[in-house]
């Protein structure tokens, strides 16, 4: 039996249930290995291969979940903040959603992880979050999630009801939906040349008008093109004017690594920020500072 194939795509399932890459990883490795030691008790007459690893990473998953607190992202933990010159005190006590490195899995396993789903799949039940994952976004049918889960169809069909109306009643910025629209690349684009060149105005220009900046681990989030451009003015006056970008993919949308020169001119990793564009203007980014992200992205250490 091979197992390897379905790598990649157990990553993904854990990811949206968990929010960190380095859970998924490590229960998608844990998974593989339970599967490989139960083989010979594998009957193909009940499930598929797939199948019956879901079953295995979703108990996995659960049974890694029960006890621990939500994964949010600023904008999950309440109104956004009138003052662009907060201290930016970062809270480490709060266990932060963390983007999905694009570039190190098959594309075929990333359906729908944009940061805004995920981010509202955290706001449910375990079980609850399981049974919308397994039926919405993988397709497996309601028999099999009850297989899965070992349960009844009628109470995944009444979990999947409960977990689609929560999400329904979810506020602006989780209702971000972003565009594929043929101006994304070239507003992604000029986004980057503003941000190297720290030209404020040019920034400004791309954003929606209730544009969104969040920037976890710091529990602050903005909302509005005003206090968008204080912020990014603030942010090159403390750190210079001399960036460079790396661009990427996270959670299926554009992003990009920001370097900042420290004193030696040496172009350092700065943060990780994820892009959600609609109707060819940035409606949302999430700013990445935490060494553990960067780190999972593989950057180099110098641009």
């Amino acid at each position: 039996m091979n197992v390897e194939p379905y790598r990649d795509e157990l990553v993904a399932h854990c990811y949206r249930m968990m929010g960190t890459i380095q859970d998924a990883e490590d229960l998608a490795q844990e998974t593989l290995l339970r599967a490989w030691r139960a083989r010979d008790r594998y009957d193909s007459a009940r499930a598929s291969v797939r199948t019956w690893l879901f079953r295995i990473a979703t108990n996995a998953c659960l049974t890694a979940l029960h006890g621990r607190a939500r994964r949010p992202l600023p904008s999950g933990l309440g109104a956004p903040s009138d003052d662009p010159g907060a201290p930016l005190t970062p809270a480490l006590d709060i266990p932060w959603l963390q983007p999905f490195p694009d570039g190190r899995f098959d594309a075929a396993a990333r359906a729908d992880l944009r940061l805004a789903v995920v981010a509202a799949l955290q706001t449910l039940p375990a079980r609850q979050r399981a049974v919308l994952i397994l039926r919405d976004v993988l397709d497996f049918t309601a028999a099999e999630v009850a297989e899965q889960l070992q349960t009844t169809v009628a109470a995944v069909n009444s979990a999947l009801q409960r977990a689609r109306a929560t999400l329904a009643e979810r506020p602006d910025p989780y209702r971000i939906a972003e565009s594929d629209d043929a101006d994304t690349d070239a507003t992604v684009r000029a986004y980057l040349t503003a941000f190297e060149a720290a030209d404020v105005d040019g920034l400004v220009r791309l954003l929606a008008e209730e544009a969104v900046l969040e920037m976890p681990p710091v529990p602050l989030w903005y909302r509005g093109r005003g206090d968008y451009r204080r912020f990014m003015e603030r942010v090159f006056a403390m750190r210079g004017r001399d960036w460079r970008v790396l661009p990427l993919t996270a959670n299926g949308q554009p992003a990009f690594a920001a370097y900042a020169a420290d004193d030696k001119g040496r172009h350092l990793p700065h943060t990780l920020q994820v892009l959600s564009v609609v109707d060819g203007l940035i409606a949302a980014n999430v700013v990445f500072a935490d060494p553990r992200v960067l780190a999972a992205f593989e950057l180099p250490a110098q641009l």
